[in-house]
């Protein structure tokens, strides 16, 4: 019997992803038509041998309650949500809940970073993980260029074994091009390892030297470099799509992505022009005469009419786009309404495709001369966009009415 356990942070985090994540908690923003954890449990549901999922994170039981009991009917597994009272780091919520990952007895438990984007290869990480008998952690990597390397967690392996000699998180230097996907298989043994960290923090801590909580504790800190070069830790190596979700613009590129491996989904019975992949909720309505896609989402509720052209884009529940509005690199908030003839347009913030391995470049908001660095539009939810305006590379908070056209702005 496996479980599986994924980290989703809380309202505290993800502050890059807002004002997306001001209405919707980012572990439920919705991507190719799917929450975004909702590709985790779907993957983990795959495997026959996994019986339990468990969630941790810091958001309120309220936000995640009803998401995890409709997950549990559609995927007929035992689903639940464990709420952290305070932040306790990637690794003090597993240490916490050590003891409903170990109900049960399972032989090994998969752990999963919430805002990372993949095809997960689940059951070939397992194999890997089961041949090497005395692996407590298998780490899913992958390539990374050696520029953006140091944004990740670094690993140097032995060629034959995979055994991880040197583990970095976030090095200041080059270290490796191959890099921590946040996808892991732990044996359970791991708690020990975990209780001998968790005890020299609490050691710390009394001393007048540790973290301000003692319960807190980085799993890639304090977990996983102390392990390397201890043949207790494994990197298995994946060539399969990989992204983050940080940014909103990290969300319109995975959703491309999760587009077209998930064609089963999309759209293909649609009255209107449809150029693939697109996804299109069946409450959705829209009009013959719009052409959507490629690369576009459209949620619950959306009324799309006449004449509209939508590419590379998320319009979310609700949203309206009037007559040959053009939406294009933009996600649409809740309710938002955007205008006749309205024009709202960003820059895509894909990876170099001439770099081989290129990642997400997660850029800052601003430049360093102050000015607001070219991506996606936002707009927030229920956002009135009026007729006839452009908005170009601007983020638009929550209930705002725009009055005129905005360039490379943020309108609070």
């Amino acid at each position: 019997m496996l479980k599986a356990v994924i980290l989703i942070g809380g309202p505290q985090k993800g502050t890059r992803f807002r004002p997306l994540s001001l209405d919707t908690p980012k572990p439920l923003f919705p991507i190719a038509g799917l929450p975004l954890i909702q590709h985790h449990i779907e993957a983990c549901a795959k495997l026959e041998a996994c019986k339990e999922i468990l969630i941790i994170g810091s958001y309120t039981t309220s936000h995640m309650q009803q998401f995890v009991t409709d997950m549990a009917k559609e995927y007929h597994v035992i689903i639940r949500y464990l709420q952290e009272f305070t932040a306790l780091g990637t690794g003090g919520g597993l240490y916490h809940f050590r003891d409903q990952v170990r109900a049960g007895n399972p032989t090994a438990f998969f752990l999963l970073n919430g805002d990372v984007c993949a095809d997960f290869p689940l059951k070939d990480l397992w194999h890997f993980h089961e041949e090497k008998p005395n692996a407590l952690v298998t780490i899913m990597g992958t390539e990374a260029t050696r520029q953006q390397s140091v944004h990740y967690g670094c690993m140097v392996c032995e060629s034959g074994s995979k055994s991880v000699t040197h583990y970095v998180e976030k090095p200041n230097s080059y270290v490796s091009t191959l890099i921590n996907c946040g996808v892991y298989v732990c044996s359970l043994q791991v708690f020990h390892t975990m209780a001998d960290a968790f005890q020299k923090k609490q050691d710390r801590f009394y001393s007048g030297n540790g973290h301000s909580n003692p319960g807190y504790m980085s799993w890639e800190q304090d977990v996983l470099a102390p392990l390397a070069g201890t043949n207790k830790l494994y990197a298995m190596q994946v060539n399969n799509w990989w992204s983050q979700v940080k940014t909103a613009g990290s969300a319109i590129y995975a959703n491309r992505h999760y587009l077209e491996l998930h064609k089963e989904r999309t759209c293909t019975n649609a009255t209107c022009t449809v150029l693939p992949d697109v996804f299109v909720h069946p409450t959705a309505t829209v009009d013959p005469t719009a052409v959507i896609g490629p690369n576009v989402s459209i949620g619950a509720g959306v009324t799309i009419k006449a004449g509209v052209r939508i590419k590379e884009s998320i319009v979310l529940n609700n949203a309206t786009i009037n007559e040959h509005a053009l939406v294009m690199y933009s996600v649409v908030g809740q309710e938002a309404s955007v205008g006749e003839w309205s024009r709202v347009e960003g820059t895509p913030s894909d990876p170099d495709p001439n770099k081989p391995f290129a990642k997400m470049d997660n850029t800052p908001l601003f430049n360093t001369d102050g000015r607001l660095n070219p991506s996606i539009t936002i707009l927030g939810a229920s956002v009135v966009v009026p007729a006839e305006t452009i908005l170009l590379n601007s983020i638009v908070l929550p209930h705002k009415h725009l009055t005129r056209s905005f360039k490379h702005e943020i309108i609070l």
